[in-house]
């Protein structure tokens, strides 16, 4: 099976999103890997300001290296004047949705854990359909340590409020 591979890419010092190549990830333990990887990424101090939403594309960037096949970008902060409008994904719903959190805005699960960064991965179900909503939770230090992980099959996107943020986002 082909392996999956990340880049993430900034701008201005500012994270703006992550190159996928190989494959996208297609089970919920995957996606947990893969945002393990971006929650590690968020955790360097200055990378990312505030917790923003990023939605996966299905695109190329200009001048893609072999094996590129799509992009994870920021789409926005979550709160703020330049926060992602609702009705942003009405033309384009992305199959997940990942809101990551710096540590500056991350409660650490464990005292000693000051510093850690975290992170959500919604992938948007039809339920109606009998296809479950799915999410994974991360939380990760600078030096790569996870300290929480976490992933749900069949969950009701309002029982936790970054699931809550993004499912509102996809549904507006």
């Amino acid at each position: 099976m082909t392996s999956i591979g990340v880049a993430p890419f900034h701008s201005a010092g500012d994270l703006r999103g992550f190159v996928v190549s190989g494959r996208w990830p297609n089970t919920t333990k995957e996606w947990a890997q893969f945002l393990a990887f971006t929650v590690r990424v968020v955790s360097t101090p200055g990378l990312l300001g505030t917790s923003t939403v990023f939605g996966v594309r299905e695109e190329l960037p200009d001048d893609p290296q072999p094996g590129t096949i799509g992009l994870v970008m920021a789409e926005g902060p979550v709160i703020g004047e330049s926060a992602v409008a609702p009705g942003r994904f009405a033309g384009r719903q992305p199959s997940a949705l990942l809101m990551l959190h710096p540590p500056s805005e991350t409660m650490p699960s464990l005292p000693e854990c000051v510093g850690a960064a975290s992170g959500c991965v919604l992938l948007p179900g039809l339920p109606h359909l009998g296809l479950d909503h799915r999410a994974a939770w991360v939380e990760a230090e600078a030096d790569g340590t996870v300290t929480s992980m976490v992933s749900r099959v069949g969950l009701d996107p309002i029982s936790d409020p970054d699931t809550a943020v993004l499912a509102m986002l996809l549904a507006s």
